[in-house]
């Protein structure tokens, strides 16, 4: 059992490699997320292997699948398949029958958007889709606000204002933010400036977004709450409390202050 996952074009039919092309080839046959979308692609380059779909509601029909195509390519709808998509569960199953896996290089969204966005980016945490609504949609958001990375997140046109209103309610409208649309298609565009303009900008989103966040500012360390924590419940004094304070981020001089008292 061999299963190779193969990056397909986001938007340009250009954007795929042509070890690709040959693993689409050459395998046994194409499961596909959207077959509608792969056929296209497959029709394009003029690969006829067989196409079968293979989507989060039929994955039960693995087993059957691999047993008459042995070596099988996953693709999902656009870009490269396992995250935010069955291809992981995929992944996993294959794995715990002692199959092989391998995973070809290629196309996706959120690297261009982030190498383009102009912000600082070498440090970065990719979350995806956000939960549609609710307290984990809240918590969140909470925890991007606080992120010390840049942070990608994917969203749909008709969620766009209301995740933008959002990330700006928790951390200002005049954090910096880049925020592609249709990368790669021909209405291509990459707004970079603030969440406040980004809402302005976007009055009738349309197309497939990746939101690029700048990193959070850093924020000076609560001297009340560390205090609290060091001086009263752990009991620390003189010396002790000032290492403490200094290792927990306060300035020198504010740090001895605090510990003199």
């Amino acid at each position: 059992m061999r299963l190779v996952l193969v990056p397909t074009p986001i938007g340009n039919l250009e954007d795929i490699t042509l070890r690709a092309l040959r693993i689409l080839r050459e395998v046994d046959a194409v499961a596909a997320e959207d077959t509608r979308r792969t056929r296209a692609l497959l029709a394009h380059y003029g690969i006829e292997t067989p196409l079968l779909r293979l989507d989060q509601h039929t994955l039960d029909r693995a087993g059957a699948i691999f047993e008459k195509y042995p070596y099988l390519a996953y693709v999902t709808d656009a870009g490269t398949p396992g995250i935010s998509d069955p291809g992981g569960e995929l992944v996993a199953w294959v794995l715990a029958r002692g199959g092989e896996v391998s995973a070809l290089p290629g196309a996706t969204a959120f690297v261009p958007a982030l190498v383009a966005s102009g912000l600082p980016v070498a440090r970065f945490a990719f979350e995806g889709f956000l939960p549609k609504r609710g307290k984990e949609r809240k918590e969140r958001i909470q925890r991007i606000a606080l992120e010390d990375r840049a942070v990608v997140l994917y969203e749909s046109p008709h969620r766009l204002k209301k995740t933008l209103a959002e990330l700006a309610e928790a951390l200002g409208e005049g954090h910096p933010v880049a925020v592609a649309r249709e990368l790669t298609k021909r209405h291509e565009e990459i707004f970079r400036g603030t969440l406040g303009g980004a809402l302005a900008h976007f009055q009738n989103p349309r197309g497939e977004f990746v939101i690029v966040l700048a990193p959070a500012p850093e924020r000076a360390p609560d001297e009340e709450a560390l205090l609290k924590r060091f001086r009263d419940e752990m009991g620390l004094s003189g010396q002790a409390l000032f290492g403490a304070l200094l290792a927990a981020g306060l300035p020198r001089n504010r740090a001895y202050a605090l510990a003199l008292k």
